[in-house]
């Protein structure tokens, strides 16, 4: 692809880079990153080699895009706002709050409406599709000129390994834009992350300080080895059953303290994965919990991928939030390849 044809992008909301990564694997040359939190800096510029703006995207104006943008003919601009106000698990607790929150979507829908970039792209959850705030982006889109798709992508599908379906959404003022159904072969948890050195629980492998776990309670560490890849709980000794499970109430949530399975995929990568008892993220083999870097090779970053400077402390909290919020790398690359694949389409 020629440079006067290549897609040149702005990634809104960029998080840690990981929809900026798969995007540049695909051809795409992301020139801005924005994103509300600091601690996103450093990832993002250390791994690619887009700019960060630290900035709300609600006080965003046109001239800022225009100016990352420069003089480039063909020009993307990438939205994945923050996914919790359109979560099933917020939708009965945070209505009022939720309004507030749908207004991110509606400013990037504004920026858009008013830069009218080449193409548009956008990912979510699956339950926004069912919001009236995306069904009033969609239609100012096709307002506007633009040809609109979207479908609900399955992670497996693309070669993710991890359970994880998505609300994809692509748009292009070129011309109609379809999201093509794929299906790659399947990568396990043991494809992608077999390889790393054992470490034990609230310990660090001593060349990657990523590749560390959070430290178990005797209790938890007793519970871990009684669980078998796959199992619950209910494999446990039932003197070390917590009681809100051994109530009738908790009796329906088999999916905390689990084992990944080595030979299938792992569950929804989330800003507690690093946490024995927020889900199935017992590692497969080791008595622990799966590490920083586990859990973002399990989201398709490389093994070498940066997010602190070396030397700093590992913050569980601050980066289990970075890596479960993230957009895929091989999402990214998959958006990418959509887009650039159409632009060749229209003879770019």
């Amino acid at each position: 692809m020629s440079s006067e044809s290549q897609i040149v992008a702005v990634d809104m909301f960029c998080g840690v880079g990981g929809l900026t990564h798969g995007l540049t694997k695909a051809g795409i040359d992301v020139r801005l990153g924005v994103d509300l939190d600091p601690a996103c800096r450093f990832p993002m510029e250390q791994n690619n080699s887009a700019k960060f703006l630290e900035a709300d995207v609600s006080e965003l104006c046109a001239s800022d895009i225009l100016a990352a943008f420069g003089d480039a003919k063909v020009t993307l601009m990438a939205g994945c706002a923050p996914c919790q106000p359109f979560s099933s698990y917020s939708q009965s607790a945070r209505r009022e709050k939720q309004h507030a929150d749908w207004g991110l979507l509606a400013s990037f829908s504004s920026l858009v409406l008013s830069v009218r970039p080449t193409f548009v792209t956008m990912e979510n959850v699956p339950p926004l599709r069912k919001q009236e705030i995306f069904e009033q982006f969609v239609a100012a889109l096709k307002e506007a000129g633009y040809h609109v798709d979207f479908e609900v992508v399955d992670g497996r599908d693309i070669g993710l390994p991890q359970r994880r379906q998505r609300l994809v959404l692509v748009a292009s003022i070129l011309g109609p834009i379809k999201l093509p159904k794929i299906s790659k072969p399947k990568v396990t948890v043991r494809d992608t992350i077999a390889g790393l050195p054992p470490i034990a629980a609230g310990k660090a492998d001593a060349t990657d300080p990523l590749h560390v776990s959070a430290s178990l309670s005797a209790t938890n560490l007793k519970r871990i080895r009684h669980s078998k890849p796959g199992g619950t709980w209910r494999d446990w000794p039932r003197d070390l059953v917590a009681p809100c499970h051994a109530r009738d109430t908790g009796s329906t949530y088999p999916s905390v303290y689990g084992r990944m399975e080595w030979d299938g995929p792992a569950p929804t990568m989330t800003t507690q994965c690093y946490g024995f008892g927020n889900g199935r993220f017992g590692h497969p083999a080791q008595d622990r919990a799966i590490s920083l870097r586990e859990a973002a090779m399990l989201q398709s970053f490389p093994r070498d991928y940066a997010f602190v400077p070396r030397g700093k402390p590992i913050n569980f909290n601050t980066l289990g939030r970075l890596i479960g919020n993230a957009v895929p790398v091989l999402l990214g690359e998959y958006i990418g390849g959509v887009l650039t694949e159409h632009l060749k389409a229209h003879g770019h």
